[in-house]
């Protein structure tokens, strides 16, 4: 287990460097990096003491962690799910101004000659 949880370990603290430096480059906000940090260091808590998500399962009214670390990362995926296809609603929205703008403003052009 200690040479998956060094793995691990390098893996959490490569993702940490890059959010940190996306955050310095300001192109996440801090609300994103500290979300993106939560998970990470939540992520460095299971791998180097897995009785943790034991006892909160066993709080939570879970039998094992392991059914909670799924339920956890279910919920998490639905809400990365989410927020990309937020995004990707307003990209199609601003495409299409910007295509409806340019087009009226070709034809305006052509109308004029």
């Amino acid at each position: 287990m200690l040479t998956l949880q060094i793995i691990v370990s390098i893996f959490v603290a490569m993702n940490l460097w890059r959010i940190y430096t996306q955050l310095k480059a300001q192109k996440i906000t801090i609300a994103s990096f500290a979300w993106w940090l939560v998970l990470w260091l939540a992520v460095l808590v299971v791998f180097w003491v897995p009785d943790s998500t034991g006892y909160l399962a066993l709080t939570l009214g879970i039998t094992r962690g392991a059914d909670l670390m799924i339920y956890i990362s279910v919920l998490v995926i639905f809400y990365l799910l989410f927020k990309i296809f937020v995004r990707m609603n307003k990209i199609e929205e601003s495409i299409t101004k910007l295509v409806r703008s340019r087009a009226l403003g070709e034809k305006e052009i052509d109308d004029k000659r």
